[in-house]
């Protein structure tokens, strides 16, 4: 494991945002769903995430995530995701997402 700085984290943008729609994505190379995402002030955005083991579409709607939102956009098939999803790998390798314990204001960052 490498360690960084503090100031390394601080660059991070871990922002809290509430899923307002999912859709699914059959042209990504593994199960996907396409997320809409309110991140408040800093607007609405869209990503793509492999949670399709553990979530249905209709569980993810108002649920609030955890997103990278100052990565640079990445094309994944026809599709420009603009944040990263987090969540960690179960013992089978299938995603959880990472949680809230309870609700925030959308753009909150992690600190």
């Amino acid at each position: 494991m490498q360690h960084i700085t503090w100031n390394d984290f601080e660059k991070v943008e871990l922002r809290a945002g509430t899923i307002l729609e999912v859709f699914d994505f059959p042209e990504a190379r593994k199960p996907a769903y396409k997320l809409k995402v309110d991140f408040g002030p800093l607007g609405v955005k869209w990503s793509s995430a492999q949670i399709t083991k553990h979530y249905t579409k209709q569980e993810l709607i108002g649920r609030q995530i955890l997103g990278v939102v100052n990565f640079p956009e990445k094309q994944i098939a026809n599709f420009m995701s603009q944040f990263l999803v987090t969540g960690l790998a179960d013992e089978d390798g299938n995603i959880v997402l990472a949680a809230i314990e309870r609700p925030v204001p959308n753009g909150s960052k992690l600190i």
